[in-house]
């Protein structure tokens, strides 16, 4: 007697499985090709003699990409599916990554930054679609399964963090060591991508099983009626990647060693790891905006403390923090709309608030940027952020379960 699903979902091992292999694409998307940067942006600002200013732009342009993606993103789920975008978006995230260690010319850097976040977009995307998806085959554990691919995103910081500073301490005497540091991570992407094959493959029938009219058309998505959702994850946009931008750069400023930084960043991502388990209740409980204004006031909690000491138990505390909270706070988006949309609707409204996720991130690393190069520092330009994100908090509070 044969069924729907594939033997292979059935079991929940199975399914935790994929949705591991299925978290090495946030890892990619977000952990590599985006946060990266973090760690590369002191040396090569020191290098190229950049300002703060233009340091925070590169950040800006990959986030306008990842505007940019997530505005074409529902059109080509719809044509292509979620696996083939996914599949896609992390070639071409291989690629744009390795062609950043040819060039040292301001335009061409930006330009790279700017197809690396369009390309991020799209795995990013697909691959919450697909969690949403798998998520749906078992919805008591739902939060889970989708906190565990936005959670992969600590694989890629921590793959990053102890990557990079290995790579720029072996090229140090070379012109413009930076380099090597984008082609090993441009390495690492290709091998996420040879990993994604497999739930890419598996998942594939959950497009064809899907119900009629789940096309991700953004006509299913009304706006409004998450208007304070969407406010508030827009401040988030602009306050997390401040943090995200700079805080290595403060780190060294205040005179942290490598290894310290590279266990402090490693740290976080661990961190990262860890938040599925423990915020998944919290994603199944509440079907309004209650998640989304707790992790935002906790992220800016985490983001002012290393704006106001140095002392490094409240900077490690900062990391553990930080990381523990903020892909949790991008997965209760998902799970808000996973609550409130029918699934006909869910490829339109996760593309709605990575929009609006996008929208935030253009304004926060130049704004961050121009404040560092300023009185204060980078200091006062993560309480700026600090202050975005308690803003967002109060925003997302406003925001009420949809009655069906």
């Amino acid at each position: 007697m044969t069924t729907s699903t594939p033997p292979l979902l059935t079991p929940t091992r199975h399914i935790v499985w994929l949705a591991l292999a299925l978290s090495t694409g946030a890892a990619l998307s977000l952990g590599i090709t985006r946060f990266s940067y973090g760690l590369l942006l002191p040396p090569m600002r020191s290098d190229l003699g950049w300002s703060y200013t233009l340091a925070g732009a590169m950040n800006t342009v990959n986030a306008l990409g990842y505007f940019l993606g997530a505005l074409v993103t529902p059109r080509l789920l719809q044509r292509f599916g979620a696996a083939q975008v996914l599949m896609t978006g992390a070639m071409l995230a291989s690629v744009f990554m390795a062609l950043t260690g040819f060039f040292t010319d301001t335009p061409l850097l930006l330009a790279q930054r700017l197809l690396a976040g369009v390309a991020s977009a799209l795995v990013f995307i697909a691959g919450g679609l697909l969690a949403a998806r798998l998520g749906a085959l078992q919805p008591a554990r739902s939060g889970f399964l989708i906190g565990l691919y936005y959670g992969g995103t600590g694989f890629g910081i921590v793959l990053s963090a102890l990557l990079v500073p290995v790579v720029l301490a072996a090229e140090e005497q070379v012109p413009h060591g930076w380099a090597w540091a984008w082609w090993a991570l441009a390495l690492a992407c290709c091998v996420v991508t040879v990993v994604l094959r497999w739930p890419a493959r598996v998942l594939l029938h959950l497009t064809h099983q899907a119900p009629a009219g789940d096309t991700g058309r953004p006509v299913d998505f009304k706006w409004g009626r998450f208007g304070f959702a969407l406010a508030g994850y827009a401040m988030f946009g602009v306050g997390y990647i401040g943090y995200m931008t700079f805080v290595i750069a403060l780190l060294r400023e205040q005179g942290a060693s490598g290894p310290a930084v590279t266990f402090f960043y490693a740290l976080l991502g661990l961190a990262v790891l860890a938040s599925p388990r423990i915020w998944a209740r919290l994603l199944d409980r509440y079907k309004g905006g209650q998640a989304l204004a707790l992790l935002s006031a906790l992220l800016g909690l985490a983001t002012v403390l290393p704006a106001l000491t140095s002392a490094w138990p409240v900077i490690l505390a900062s990391g553990l923090l930080f990381g523990g909270v903020f892909l949790s706070l991008v997965a209760s988006t998902t799970a808000l709309v996973r609550h409130n949309l029918p699934q006909s609707a869910w490829a339109a409204g996760i593309s709605a608030f990575t929009i609006v996720f996008a929208v935030g991130q253009i304004v926060g690393p130049t704004i961050v940027g121009w404040i560092a190069d300023g009185p204060g520092g980078l200091a006062r330009g993560l309480v700026f952020s600090a202050l975005a994100l308690w803003i967002g908090a109060a925003l997302a509070s406003r925001q009420r379960a949809l009655t069906h």
